[in-house]
């Protein structure tokens, strides 16, 4: 630090989660990792046309949509430095990370408030039972990936805890599928978002100077 108090070295991003109303856009949830993982494993599905079918091979050069993209991260938590500091995090003291886990779990579970409200309009006859709709939730890695996606694995690894059996140490590993306008369609929140990260796509491809054939070891 600084002899003025001003830190010099650059303030870090962290990646994270986000949650919106997917009506009004409202965000609803900001949830940041402790440590930023180490590493991002991404695996693209191509949505290609079967080709050869009716003797029409052009076929096989067709996309049928965007990529389908999953995601796969793990995430520390870690509460052990704050446990130094009791007076500054409380929080910490008395829960260890029982609420930042709950924060998570609470991204593939609906609230008591909603279940409590659809049953009682379900036993007073006005409600046909339909799946609960969850806020839309956004996979947040820097500011040219802000990608909507559905949590599709979920795991949790508790392993360390202090003497109240609170957890002080844990990793997250957390499966997620991109959803693109073919799941949400264009005028939806997150189809605007995810075409916006496609464009990110397209314009970061671009950057890319094209080399000469020869490299390749061809003529022209």
């Amino acid at each position: 630090m600084a002899s003025n108090g001003t830190p010099i070295s650059p303030r870090l991003i962290k990646g994270g989660i986000v949650t919106m109303d997917p009506d009004t856009s409202v965000v609803m949830n900001v949830i940041s990792f402790y440590y930023n993982p180490d590493s991002l494993s991404r695996t693209l599905q191509i949505q290609a046309v079967p080709g050869g079918q009716d003797g029409v091979r052009v076929d096989v050069l067709r996309l049928r949509g965007p990529a389908i993209e999953t995601i796969k991260v793990e995430a520390e938590l870690d509460a052990t430095d704050q446990l130094q500091f009791p007076k500054q995090f409380p929080l910490a003291v008395k829960y260890g990370l029982h609420p930042q886990l709950a924060q998570l779990e609470m991204l593939v579970n609906p609230t008591v408030e909603t279940l409590l409200a659809d049953d009682a309009m379900a036993n007073a006859g006005t409600l046909e039972i339909i799946p609960l709709e969850q806020p839309l939730t956004l996979f947040v890695w820097s500011a040219s990936r802000v990608i909507p996606v559905r949590l599709t694995e979920f795991s949790i690894t508790e392993e360390a805890f202090d003497q109240n059996l609170n957890p002080i140490r844990a990793k997250v590993n957390l499966g997620m599928r991109v959803l693109s306008v073919d799941d949400l369609g264009f005028d939806h929140p997150g189809g605007r978002m995810f075409m916006t990260y496609l464009t990110n796509k397209e314009s970061l491809a671009s950057q890319v100077a094209s080399v000469a054939l020869t490299t390749l070891g061809l003529g022209s």
